[in-house]
């Protein structure tokens, strides 16, 4: 066996960035683009790394609850893409404990493939990735009965309200979203803008087309909370980050407590009447 000449220069062992907490995965971080192949943080990746600190900042302590509560913890990412938030959560909380599962759950079947092969590359065994609809992942047997954790992080268009329908369907202690866009209200609104003109003044509101996307949008996210509101869900509605980075930053955050709000489901079915909205009732009303 040749030795090692004592002359000869050592290469420095990679250097631990002070942003990156002890005990996170470098090969998660560079699969996920925080950080380069060479290990390195630039601008764009610190900033990146600082929204998913602060993300899990608001998501840790409901998984700390439920792991007091002595519940086998699961959690669901409805919508998952690439997995981002599911590989995050993973390990930053559930990899250092002996307990919990987290299911990503997405459509696109080359994306399911992709994660799983990731989980296995990292060694993170309770994770789990269905290519599932909404529908079949409610009855699939596949995913428990009951489900703790609800996330969608910029699910787009109706896949939010898809979580959404999932997580009251699995009774979920938590639903936690980050609404991305939905321009399914907005068309609606486009589509009777010239009956909602002689029903209301409001139509105003939505009369240009740049105010119909951004009030589309707007309101999608207040039908959600009357929806979850309606069935026993206490609500925080807050910012994820600074608007500087991006617009679609609303944080929706929603406690189960079995005690819905009284008025909820009417003020849901008054607004979808007032705006002309009456076709989306299976959507929000339900």
């Amino acid at each position: 066996m040749a030795k090692r000449n004592p002359a000869a220069p050592v290469a420095p062992a990679p250097a631990r960035h002070p942003e990156i907490r002890k005990g996170q995965s470098i090969e998660l971080l560079k699969e996920l683009h925080i950080l380069t192949r060479d290990g390195q943080l630039n601008q764009d990746s610190r900033r990146k790394l600082k929204q998913v600190y602060h993300l899990y900042q608001f998501i840790e302590p409901l998984l700390d609850e439920v792991i007091a509560g002595g519940g086998e913890l699961t959690l669901a990412d409805h919508g998952a893409g690439k997995s981002y938030l599911g590989f995050i959560l993973y390990d930053l909380f559930l990899k250092a404990r002996d307990a919990g599962t987290v299911y990503g759950i997405e459509t696109r079947r080359e994306l399911v493939e992709r994660s799983r092969t990731l989980a296995e590359k990292l060694d993170f065994p309770r994770m789990q990735f269905l290519d599932l609809s909404v529908e079949e992942s409610t009855r699939s047997n596949l995913l428990p009965e009951r489900i703790d954790v609800v996330t969608a992080l910029h699910a787009c268009n109706t896949a939010t309200d898809d979580a959404i329908q999932f997580a009251l369907a699995k009774e979920a202690k938590f639903v936690v979203l980050v609404p991305c866009c939905q321009a399914e209200v907005a068309s609606v609104l486009r589509k009777n803008k010239n009956a909602s003109f002689g029903k209301t003044p409001l139509s105003e509101i939505w009369r240009h087309p740049i105010h119909t996307r951004e009030f589309g949008s707007q309101l999608t996210n207040v039908l959600r909370c009357l929806q979850l509101e309606a069935h026993g869900y206490q609500l925080t509605v807050t910012e994820l980050v600074g608007w500087e980075h991006s617009m679609k930053n609303e944080l929706i955050i929603a406690k189960r407590t079995g005690q819905p709000r009284k008025n909820a489901m009417e003020r849901l079915e008054a607004i979808l009447d007032e705006l002309n909205l009456g076709e989306l009732r299976s959507r929000f009303a339900c």
